[in-house]
């Protein structure tokens, strides 16, 4: 499947105009909502979260209606009703966002240098993530089974991105095992999620395409008498493969 529209001379000239708008709206918004945010600290959890990610629903509606991006779910129907282990393609900062659409309330895993910056890292800080060292090796992996364990026992959902960092469309990172440890230990299912949302909004890039971004949701897959390895194995073959029919090479 084609996902490109029209990307020079006028085209390009709109979406960028396009672009423009949306992220200026986006770095207004994110000041207003992370100073505010950071007066919800008294809250309940569940409260804080619903406050704080209003700023997502709203910025997905922006790329809608300003940028012209939208997005088109398949399998909905295999998301369980209790909390599991989100593995997702990372092409994007779009997912980053969307997925708090379908998984809520959810946490992330994250370099822990984000929650340095400030007002927009203290109220993500508010949201519970698993902020890691990424160099800390075992230790870091320690710490995602520990805090990830806790955060499923409470009810939210656990969102880690298996290649670690975005990757470019048609192209395939390392998959590594810490989020399938974490299922293995914890118990909890893993939801696998392939998406095409670096076609319209590129890595390290700020100007976003219009057109529908495809996401697919896999059937959960049950921890419960496999490895860690296998798990993530299982997450790759059919992440990759759906990444392969979304683009159509297959």
């Amino acid at each position: 499947m084609n996902v490109k529209s029209d990307r020079v001379g006028l085209g390009r000239f709109i979406a960028t105009a396009r672009s423009a708008g949306q992220m200026a709206i986006m770095i207004v918004t994110t000041i207003i909502w992370a100073t505010c945010g950071l007066f919800t600290a008294p809250l309940p959890y569940r409260m804080r979260y619903r406050l704080i990610t209003s700023w997502t629903h709203f910025n997905l509606w922006c790329l809608k209606y300003v940028c012209g991006l939208d997005y088109e779910v398949h399998g909905r129907e295999n998301i369980p009703t209790g909390p599991a282990v989100v593995m997702s393609k990372h092409q994007s900062a779009w997912e980053t966002m969307a997925l708090q659409k379908f998984f809520s309330p959810q946490v992330w895993v994250l370099k822990r240098e984000l929650l340095y910056l400030p007002f927009f890292g203290w109220s993500l800080a508010l949201l519970r993530p698993i902020a890691i060292n990424r160099s800390a090796g075992t230790e870091a992996i320690r710490q995602l089974v520990e805090q990830g364990t806790e955060r499923l026992q409470s009810g939210a959902w656990v969102v880690v991105f298996p290649e670690g960092t975005r990757i470019a469309p048609g192209q395939r990172g390392k998959y590594r095992a810490g989020g399938a440890l974490l299922a293995e230990k914890a118990g909890y299912p893993v939801i696998p999620v392939a998406h095409n949302a670096g076609e319209f909004w590129g890595r390290k890039q700020w100007i976003k395409w219009p057109g529908t971004i495809q996401v697919r949701i896999g059937r959960p897959i049950d921890p419960k008498g496999s490895s860690a390895a296998k798990i993530r194995d299982q997450v790759e073959e059919w992440i990759e493969n759906q990444m392969l029919e979304i683009s159509g090479k297959r």
